[in-house]
């Protein structure tokens, strides 16, 4: 007979989703251009569609990318792209109109390493085992943090959060992997470089349980926003034994009664064309079909 903790794996930690990452965007345009035309993504045909704002769906998960001073941040995002040679092709073809600003891409051994138009960088990998059966998406969201962090913040996520979290090592640095639902994942690894300051971006998760978390953030004074439409907000990630501040980065946290929990999103398939339409094809589903 298996001994029960042989089934930890199925397991599921306190953090159903990550939704959304929110970054500012200095210009709409070269925003469509990069995310849209460049990456394949679609926006949000129901939500947030003036001038002033964009939500990019990415399968399950979404770019909120509101207008003003553009917002970077030390690490990368991952998404899951399903035909990586496209991209490439789309991508190359973008590199006249964005020229004048950080845009730039190269193909990796295991990845296409993309920067955007204002210094963010994307690592677009091809579905695979690693990423279950998600086809399209955001599987996970690495932050570069200070030596000696990784640490105090596995331990942050593991008993406040109640996320299962591990500390990997490479190449001497630690690692701290934050499980999310099914297939994503936060990462957290150690750098010596110099890091960018936290500027005001921010995640959007969703927690199954939700008073929990809340309550130790409102008893250390540390909730930047208080309750409401089911959601609060923090930025300080602190070490549960020490206090010690380790990380700023704004989440947005939503309880499973939220409005927008399991909310469809639309993902149109990039391949299409004028020239090669294919009645019926238009539609694009986030996992393997």
């Amino acid at each position: 007979m298996r001994a029960v903790s042989d089934y930890a794996n199925e397991d599921v930690g306190n953090i159903v989703s990550l939704e959304h990452l929110n970054v500012r965007v200095a210009d709409q345009a070269q925003a469509i251009l990069f995310y849209v035309v460049g990456l394949g993504l679609t926006r949000d045909p129901y939500l947030t569609v003036g001038l002033e704002n964009m939500w990019a769906n990415v399968g399950e998960q979404q770019f909120h990318l509101p207008t003003g001073s553009a917002q970077r941040f030390s690490g990368h995002v991952a998404l899951v792209l399903p035909e990586i040679e496209s991209l490439q092709g789309r991508l190359k073809a973008l590199e006249e109109r964005l020229k004048e600003t950080r845009f730039a891409w190269s193909a990796e051994n295991k990845h296409v390493a993309v920067t955007c138009p204002w210094g963010n960088q994307f690592h677009c990998h091809s579905p695979g085992e690693r990423f279950g059966d998600m086809f399209l998406g955001m599987p996970y969201v690495e932050f570069l943090v200070k030596p000696g962090a990784a640490r105090g913040i596995a331990r942050f996520y593991q008993e406040v959060m109640r996320a299962p979290s591990l500390i990997d090592s490479e190449a001497g640095f630690s690692i701290a992997r934050v499980s999310i639902g099914r297939n994503q994942w936060l990462f957290f690894r150690e750098s010596d470089q110099e890091l960018l300051p936290y500027n005001g971006h921010h995640i959007a998760i969703y927690v199954a349980n939700f008073s929990g978390p809340y309550e130790f953030f409102k008893s250390r004074g540390l909730i930047m926003e208080d309750v409401r439409n089911h959601q609060f907000r923090f930025k300080e990630i602190v070490d549960p034994e020490s206090s010690e501040r380790l990380f700023e980065l704004e989440h947005e946290v939503r309880s499973l009664r939220h409005p927008l929990y399991h909310r469809l999103f639309i993902n149109r398939n990039p391949e299409q064309t004028q020239r090669n339409y294919k009645r019926g094809r238009d539609g694009l589903i986030p996992f393997r079909p």
